[in-house]
């Protein structure tokens, strides 16, 4: 029996996006098969990751991050355009993970950045496969624009954060599409354990030293509101949400993952363990969804034909 085909969409989101990981993990598990990949921001990392066969390597390395970890890899630089240039976790990866170009890869992937220059998409599938992750990762204001040849280059989700219209498909495929930026709870966040708690508790002091030295550079008052952080988090996810929303209406992907975006904060990537597990679940009830309800429309077409 021949394997289903995917055309998967992995959409941005931050650390969210770690959920990608139990996605690919649970149609691999399900004998699915990837036939492509399209993705932006988070989802163009992972995607990349998996189309070149270092998905289980990715996971362990993100697997040891803890909250400390995660900020000591956020090499800060005071600058107009960005305050993380974010090349400590680039060149960590790619002692594991070496660069290759896009059209090389066994599986067709498109990564989707924003040229804000010139004022566009830019739908990248072929060069250089580090340089297009590291263009479509660029969270405007936070992380430092990539510069490929005459463009500058940004997070993939100001445009196109679930990019299903990107994703090149096959005439036997199914399109499922991964939005890590849902406002609707679809399961039951397991309670905070205590090993997580100890962990919070140990790494304040020091995260607390780093953000009053952001503070220092971008000073904000309690008494406006939330800091830096905070704001462009909470705008961008409302952004993210209904540019998602309104690409999938007009996509009408076959499966679409949803996962709640308040499963876990943007910079969150210490939470890798709870965020993969959140994507395996849920794209397991989604294939048995799809496999029941396939099963009952051969069901309806051969009963027809009797009639």
């Amino acid at each position: 029996m021949m394997k289903q085909k995917v055309a998967l969409v992995l959409g941005s989101g931050g650390a969210r996006g770690l959920s990608h990981i139990g996605v690919i993990k649970a149609l691999n598990e399900n004998k699915y098969e990837i036939s492509s990949i399209a993705g932006s921001s988070i989802g163009a990392l992972i995607g990349g990751v998996y189309a070149c066969g270092k998905l289980h390597e990715f996971e362990e390395w993100v697997s040891k991050l803890n909250k400390m970890s995660v900020f000591k890899k956020m090499d800060f630089t005071i600058s107009k355009s960005g305050i993380i240039k974010a090349e400590k976790a680039f060149k960590e990866l790619q002692n594991f993970i070496p660069d290759r170009n896009i059209e090389d890869l066994p599986i067709p992937l498109t990564i989707v950045a924003t040229d804000v220059k010139n004022k566009k998409e830019r739908v990248i599938s072929s060069g250089s496969l580090w340089e297009a992750i590291r263009a479509s990762i660029s969270i405007p204001m936070v992380i430092t624009p990539a510069r490929i040849a005459d463009m500058q280059l940004v997070d993939g989700g100001v445009i196109n954060p679930v990019p299903a219209n990107r994703v090149e498909r096959q005439n036997d495929d199914i399109l499922m599409a991964v939005d890590v930026n849902t406002t609707t709870e679809i399961f039951q966040l397991r309670d905070i354990e205590k090993s997580e708690i100890l962990e919070e508790t140990r790494h304040t002091d020091y995260i607390q030293v780093l953000l009053s030295q952001l503070n220092q550079i971008i000073p904000f008052k309690k008494s406006e509101g939330k800091g830096y952080f905070g704001l462009i988090n909470d705008t961008s996810n409302m952004m993210l949400s209904q540019i998602s929303k309104l690409t999938l209406e007009l996509s009408q992907p076959d499966i679409v993952i949803d996962i709640p975006r308040s499963s876990c904060g943007t910079f969150d990537f210490h939470k890798s363990e709870r965020q993969i597990a959140h994507g395996s679940q849920e794209t397991q009830n989604k294939l048995h969804e799809f496999e029941l309800k396939k099963a009952q429309n051969e069901e309806s077409f051969s009963h027809s034909l009797f009639l």
